[in-house]
Formats: C-alpha cells, structure tokens, sequence
C-alpha cells in the first residue's frame, strides 16, 4: 500500500510517517523501482502499535525500545516492557504532582484576588507574581 493508504488506515499522517523513516523509528517494507514506499500489512500493524504507544505517552525512544521487544521477542524478557511502563507511569505521576501543585498555587492567587474593576495596581495575582 501507499503512504496516504497506510496514513487512512493507521490514522497517522503522512507527514508523521515520513518523519518516524527518517529519524529511524519506522520504515517501509520495500521500496518501487521509482523509490516510492510501498507498505505491507505488517507495516500496518506496527503503525498502529506505534500510534497506541504513543497514545500511552511513551516517548519515540521508549516507542523505539518496545519495538525492538515487539521485533525480537525470543530474545526479550516480558520484565523489560514492565520496566519501561513503571518508569513511563512514575514519570506521569510525577508530573501530575506539579500540576496539582501549579493547580493549588493558581488557585490561592485567584481567591485573593478581587477580580475588580479597580487599577491593576494593586492586584493580589500581580503582586505575588512581582515576588521573588
């Protein structure tokens, strides 16, 4: 198939599957004697797997490494997946506290704050965010 049938299928864009062949990530099965990408049904298949992958947050590295795994699995261990899923939900976690935490900050700045008509001047939000 062609890029534009193997973008409809997979839901990826064309643009986004040219990039994963150049950086490496993923590349078509063959090539036509004009040099165009031809594409097969496995082709489809780690298209989409890269799409949920990254739909999980996995990052093209991370992407990257499950494929290797997805590729060779007589030569992987199902411990090696785990451990980039533990270190992907320990990252989210950690980023769902920052954001808690900016949350609670917004949120303490935008009680105090009268949200008046008057001169900006003297403005809680404004005031705490002069503050070093």
């Amino acid at each position: 198939m062609k890029i534009s049938d193997l973008a409809a299928r997979s839901g990826i864009s064309a643009h986004t599957l040219r990039y994963y062949d150049k950086t490496g990530l993923f590349s078509a099965s063959r090539r036509s004697d004009k040099n165009y990408r031809i594409y097969s049904q496995d082709d489809l298949i780690t298209a989409k797997f890269i799409k949920r992958s990254k739909e999980c947050g996995f990052s093209l590295a991370e992407t990257s490494a499950l494929l290797a795994i997805k590729h060779n699995k007589d030569q992987h261990v199902c411990a090696e997946a785990k451990q980039i899923t533990v270190t992907k939900i320990t990252e989210i976690e950690q980023q769902i506290a920052k954001l808690k935490q900016m949350q609670n900050t917004l949120q303490q700045l935008e009680y105090f704050c009268c949200g008046g008509q008057e001169s900006a001047e003297f403005c809680s939000i404004i005031s705490a965010l002069e503050q070093e």
